[in-house]
């Protein structure tokens, strides 16, 4: 009987691309350091993808099968292809030069959209040679301060949302940019049913949502539900703030940042309410805590939530169904708390529509008594690769090296539904 094969792959400095399968058996690359080092649920492998990356983020897998990295410290976006479906890239090129800062990439219509630490930028590569050389700055953005990654994605309507994180941990932004969603329309300019498309600060007119300090990545889910993840406040204590893991922004509404947070631990209370962080006093732009907006569902402090993506597919290259439509995040772990927080990547259960739980996925980074700030790699970005049959991980080596890491389910090798061996977190 043919084996199908899934494939999960991340990047130390890390990257992944989908893997081409053989009739006979699946193609498995030998053991190497990450394979020694790193832990998956049984049925599932995991390998080195690729190297030489600098300072990957985010990534995205293209139309045409190839794994596309935000490359920071290159300001470039890499294409890493394994055309000879063995599991690992031969070629790693350069598909868009000269954007400083960038942190991810996504595709809309014709243009390639980047997001520069300081602006959206679009490219076509109008040559059809795999350089996207003509380009055009989109939107301006507030300068990189404290937090300086930038991430978009297109919604189901056809515009362009941005978020942008704080440039302070608990002061109050002067530019109202910061510590938002942003939403454009395609060609940078401000919809008309923005919820301050009129406001008399030009700054407002492109906000969606406000109030989130540092909210590195965001998905739409099928419904068209716009789902992010959110880094809250330091230096109250190593238990709170939770770790907002999801949060469902609505137009118009603001999530607490710097003035509330959500003090619940898993799955959020529908009647819960954010309490109020009493080192910063409520000012004219939030009153007390009922105007904040709690999340849906959160972790323990400082787990630092960056990348994240939904696995949907169902099909016959799919991992087992009980990864189907769950979330996937990177937790980049700890660097201020007395008991160290791990870098990993985590599954969040979706049920019925709603996060439900947690479950480790990809551990073993970090050494036991360690931390994440000299770990072997701290995840970044996630990615489903464009079969379905893979997971992408950008991560950082302390050794400042690349690589990325590919994690293959069998599904002949008696994988349990029950995710058997994986502690998970209901905190019901």
């Amino acid at each position: 009987m043919r084996k199908r094969i899934a494939v999960l792959a991340a990047s130390l400095l890390l990257v992944v691309v989908p893997l081409m399968q053989s009739q006979a058996a699946p193609v498995i690359p030998k053991e190497d350091a990450a394979s020694a080092r790193l832990k998956v649920p049984q049925g599932f492998a995991v390998r080195l993808y690729a190297t030489g990356l600098r300072g990957p983020r985010l990534l995205t897998t293209g139309s045409d099968g190839a794994l596309y990295v935000a490359e920071r410290d290159a300001a470039q976006v890499t294409r890493l292809e394994d055309k000879n479906g063995d599991g690992v890239a031969e070629t790693s090129t350069p598909a868009a030069t000269q954007l400083k800062g960038v942190h991810n990439l996504e595709w809309f219509e014709d243009w390639l959209y980047a997001a520069e630490d300081s602006q959206i930028t679009r490219l076509k590569d109008a040559d059809g040679d795999g350089e996207y050389e003509t380009r055009e700055k989109v939107a301006d953005l507030p300068a990189p301060e404290r937090h300086t990654s930038r991430t978009l994605h297109f919604g189901p309507d056809k515009k362009l949302y941005v978020t942008s994180g704080s440039s302070t941990n608990i002061g109050p932004e002067s530019d109202p940019r910061r510590a938002a969603i942003m939403r454009f329309n395609p060609d940078g300019s401000i919809p008309d049913d923005n919820p301050y498309a009129k406001d008399a600060d030009p700054l407002r007119r492109p906000l969606y949502a406000e109030g989130l300090r540092n909210a590195v990545d965001f998905l739409f889910m099928p419904d068209g539900r716009l789902w992010a993840d959110h880094n809250g406040s330091d230096e109250i204590s190593d238990d709170q703030p939770s770790e907002e893991i999801v949060i469902q922004i609505e137009k118009g509404k603001h999530y607490g940042w710097p003035y509330c947070y959500t003090p619940a631990l898993g799955k959020v209370p529908a009647d819960a309410k954010d309490v109020h962080d009493e080192r910063v006093p409520f000012t004219d732009k939030l009153k007390d805590c009922s105007q904040s907006t709690p999340a849906l569902f959160t972790d323990l402090a400082h787990y630092a939530p960056l990348g994240m993506t939904l696995y949907s597919y169902t099909g016959a290259n799919a991992f087992p169904a009980g990864y189907s439509g769950n979330l996937f995040v990177a937790y980049h772990g700890s660097w201020n708390s007395s008991v160290p927080r791990d870098c990993r990547v985590e599954m969040i259960t979706v049920v019925n529509g709603a996060p439900t739980a947690s479950i480790p996925f990809l551990t073993g980074f970090r050494d036991p008594n360690g931390t994440c700030g000299n770990s072997w790699g701290r995840p970044a970005g996630v990615a489903v690769g464009a079969k379905g049959n893979s997971l992408s991980v950008t991560t950082k080596t302390v050794i400042s090296i690349a690589s990325s890491i590919q994690v293959r389910v069998n599904k002949g090798y008696g994988y349990n539904r029950s995710f058997a061996g994986q502690r998970a977190h209901s905190y019901a």
